[in-house]
């Protein structure tokens, strides 16, 4: 491998690297100075994401066509990479005062960097066989995080959910595969798009390897496990899943479609018509009925799937720019969302909406940063969430989804009412024994710092989305 290779590779050399050096560390790190992985963790993490800023050049291909990367993946690895350590700095006082006792700090940070790792293979697939290896290296070491507090039975059952649910989706994906590659005779998608025809085979194998990236991205009907195994896992644990896995899964969902299944589009964009309905209904409807904040984030990250798809089936360079616009708003507000969520459980292990009743009186800074997380997840102006959703309505009504963007307003109007419900709770409902006031460290408040800088930015500095429509180019 040459100097340009790794220059292409810099993002999977150099995590494979810190996975590996925080490996070697563990073992020479005495005992009682465990804690200072996190400290070695967060900051080689920081390198990397900086490293990763670094220009690209032009499209590259590497392995006969297996890894591909252009200036496009090259972005959303970087928007992966900033969502990551904004989850290691809300995830260190937890990590410190819970697991590094358990002697398990060094083996999170490895976990959540070879998943990240697959994740990066996943978006750089040149054909099926990197693709699923991806898939499969991001998704194993995720079901381990799930169940990592192993003292709780809960969070077991979560790791068990996931990973069953993960081989039954990973299995219907593979058989998809093995059938398109029955009819087109090559698993490399340059070749495939060249081959490929509208027939029933070709139709059976998409259909069911989108089955298995709808598991990936909670799409409905394929979201059964997603709300138990927010419950159960740890709250950085569920937030990983929430934005970054699917982040990426959405994203290489939105280039398969858009190149290797150009053609097949008759047939896509119907499917993706319903499953967008179905899923924003379902989890609008059902986030109505929750109390648990993990469950109710679950719900609302299924109905913010449904949205997301509106880009996809537009189907060209404005469905593209939207779509990736609308995943890095997402994972700021989200992020912000379930910081929060873990801030409060990390000090008075209290996760219930009814919890939060009277949090403004005393914790006013959380319940400002809470409010304009679900504000954006909401869509109201003038915050990034509802130039996302504004976005992803221009692009299906572009193609002429009127309807399915009159349907979508529709789930913004159900999702603000469940939105104000936790902020009513915070800032009107009455509490005798509300949340008592505390201060977080200072890893945990530069991560929330960051959230809110990502979602005022988004929300104000328009030119970004300009650079992303520019960068979409390459798939259109």
């Amino acid at each position: 491998m040459n100097l340009s290779s790794f220059l292409i590779m810099r993002h999977e050399i150099l995590l494979l690297a810190i996975a590996l050096l925080l490996l070697v560390a563990e073992i020479f790190i005495s005992k009682n100075k465990k804690g200072s992985i996190v400290h070695l963790a967060i900051f080689l993490f920081g390198i990397h994401t900086v490293i990763g800023f670094l220009p690209l050049g032009e499209t590259s291909i590497l392995f006969g066509g297996m890894f591909q990367t252009n200036n496009l993946i090259h972005f959303f690895k970087n928007v992966l990479n900033i969502g990551v350590f904004i989850l290691l700095l809300q995830s260190a006082d937890w990590i410190q005062e819970k697991i590094v006792e358990q002697e398990k700090g060094t083996e999170f940070f490895v976990l959540l960097f070879f998943s990240l790792l697959g994740m990066y293979f996943m978006i750089s697939s040149g054909d099926f066989l990197m693709f699923y290896l991806g898939l499969e290296l991001s998704t194993l070491p995720a079901a381990a995080l799930a169940a990592y507090e192993t003292s709780k039975r809960i969070s077991s059952e979560a790791g068990i959910k996931l990973i069953l649910s993960a081989a039954l989706a990973s299995g219907v994906s593979l058989f998809g595969i093995s059938l398109l590659y029955a009819t087109s005779g090559s698993i490399y998608f340059n070749e495939i798009i060249e081959v490929i025809s509208l027939n029933n085979l070709t139709i059976l194998g998409f259909i069911l390897f989108f089955t298995g990236l709808s598991f990936k991205i909670s799409l409905v009907p394929f979201h059964f496990w997603t709300a138990d195994v927010y419950e159960g896992a740890p709250i950085n644990v569920s937030s990983y899943l929430s934005v970054i896995s699917k982040g990426a899964a959405t994203f290489i969902l939105m280039i398969l479609l858009f190149t290797v299944f150009k053609s097949l589009m008759p047939v896509w964009e119907n499917i993706v018509y319903v499953v967008a309905l179905a899923t924003m209904f379902i989890g609008n409807l059902f986030a109505l009925r929750q109390q648990n904040m993990k469950r109710f984030l679950a719900f609302s990250s299924i109905a913010q799937a449904g949205f997301i798809l509106l880009g996809l089936i537009a189907g060209d360079q404005l469905g593209t720019a939207t779509v990736v616009y609308f995943v890095m708003i997402y994972i700021f507000s989200n992020l912000a969302a379930f910081g929060v969520v873990q801030a409060i459980s990390l000090k008075t292990g209290k996760e219930t909406m009814d919890d939060y009743n009277g949090l403004y009186r005393t914790n006013p800074n959380l319940s400002l940063i809470m409010m304009l997380a679900l504000f954006s997840l909401a869509g109201i102006p003038p915050i990034a969430g509802f130039f996302g959703k504004i976005f992803l309505f221009t692009a299906a009504a572009s193609k002429g989804y009127y309807l399915l963007v009159f349907l979508a307003v529709v789930n913004v109007t159900i999702s603000l009412y469940y939105y104000l419900l936790v902020i009513r709770a915070m800032f009107i409902r009455q509490n005798e024994n509300p949340i008592p006031y505390f201060k977080n460290k200072l890893y945990m408040r530069l991560g929330l710092l960051i959230t809110v800088i990502g979602i005022l930015v988004l929300g104000l500095y328009s030119p970004l989305y300009d650079y992303i429509y520019e960068l979409s180019s390459v798939f259109n």
